[in-house]
């Protein structure tokens, strides 16, 4: 038996917000005139095996220490406030080309939620560059920790329960194989990848590596794709 979802659950850095590209900006701005002798995604892999250390702080305060200890090895310049600085891009970080017009139409088939592991504060700012899309809209200053701790899922379910939606009515939305996709699945939701690195070669970027793929129950490429699949009638969900 098959039925439509009533709400999509969105991951937002990476899936909607392109992070990879505000960092980047961020970067370049503070480099100024060395920015072009930057090699960016030998950064990403840096930054990548940081975000997943045990000490982090939350997110996007955890990339002002990120920043000074990669400033040595990337020539980045320190003492004048410059971690701060990049911290504070998060807000203004650019959306993918596709993601207002694609939430848009999938907002006339569903309601739509955000799950960050951002916060708040950050949220807001990245709410306001989608053009405010989210019936609802979660943070790690709600849920109280980051994906993929299954306390998050938890957390959205029961603030969610009062409007009549379950586990059962949700399709989870996600770039990062590591904070969304292995834990949904795992969780029971019916998950769909977009796989945004595709378009530049593959690989994890910024994103925590995983060893192993999840297999997820819809896979594409663009925000654009999901779309289109909804205005055919084409999600379904197994129950």
């Amino acid at each position: 038996m098959t039925r439509q979802p009533k709400v999509l659950t969105f991951d937002v850095v990476g899936t909607l917000i392109d992070f990879e590209n505000g960092m980047k900006n961020a970067l370049l701005q503070i480099l100024g005139t060395r920015g072009g002798t930057l090699d960016f995604e030998e950064f990403l892999t840096e930054y990548r095996a940081l975000r997943n250390r045990s000490e982090k702080k939350l997110f996007p305060e955890d990339l002002a220490p990120i920043y000074l200890i990669l400033a040595e090895k990337f020539g980045l310049p320190t003492g004048g406030g410059e971690e701060n600085v990049f911290v504070e891009s998060a807000t203004s970080w650019p959306a993918f080309s596709d993601s207002v017009d694609a939430l848009k139409r999938l907002e006339k088939h569903f309601h739509l939620v955000a799950m960050t592991n951002a916060r708040r504060w950050a949220f807001d700012g990245m709410d306001k560059t989608l053009e405010y899309p989210f019936f609802k809209g979660f943070t790690v200053d709600d849920s109280g920790c980051e994906k993929p701790d299954p306390r998050y899922f938890t957390y959205v379910l029961e603030q969610l329960a009062p409007d009549g939606y379950s586990k059962e009515d949700v399709l989870h939305v996600a770039q990062s194989q590591f904070h969304d996709i292995a834990i949904a699945r795992e969780l029971g939701y019916t998950v769909c990848w977009i796989e945004r690195r595709k378009a530049v070669g593959g690989g994890f970027g910024g994103t925590v590596a995983v060893q192993e793929i999840t297999t997820p129950d819809y896979h594409y490429h663009t925000l654009v794709e999901l779309a289109d699949a909804a205005d055919r009638d084409e999600l379904v969900m197994l129950v």
